[in-house]
């Protein structure tokens, strides 16, 4: 597809909309052809507890994020963007960084208070 939206691909987190709110991720696991042609049966492990597997047939545009329909509801794919993990010089601490545009968030190492400790 060539509007701007990433290719979603077999491991990828995506997070599902429903009715244009965010409601749970799913790891994609597998997008099969389907018998109709242009159509894919898309495999997804839903993240909830207990896990839950689902099988869509979707279009291509519709797995990497068009909206589309399910029982007359809004739904639509959104991929959840990977975490890098980055050291900095010196200081030892970790600073995590979605890829893409985002600034890269902080790590604060936990530390305990020695005066705490000494309670217990």
């Amino acid at each position: 597809m060539t509007d701007g939206r990433s290719v979603n691909r077999e491991g990828d987190i995506v997070l599902i909309y429903y009715q244009d709110k965010p409601t749970v991720y799913a790891r994609i696991e597998s997008i099969e052809p389907d018998i109709k042609k242009g159509w894919y049966q898309v495999t997804l492990l839903v993240l909830t507890v207990p896990a839950q597997v689902v099988t869509w047939i979707l279009r291509e545009e519709y797995i990497n994020g068009g909206p589309f329909t399910m029982g007359g509801e809004l739904v639509r794919l959104e991929k959840v963007m990977p975490v890098r993990h980055e050291k900095e010089a010196g200081g030892g601490q970790t600073r995590l960084a979605l890829k893409g545009k985002q600034k890269p968030a902080k790590v604060i190492p936990f530390k305990s208070n020695p005066r705490e400790s000494e309670k217990i």
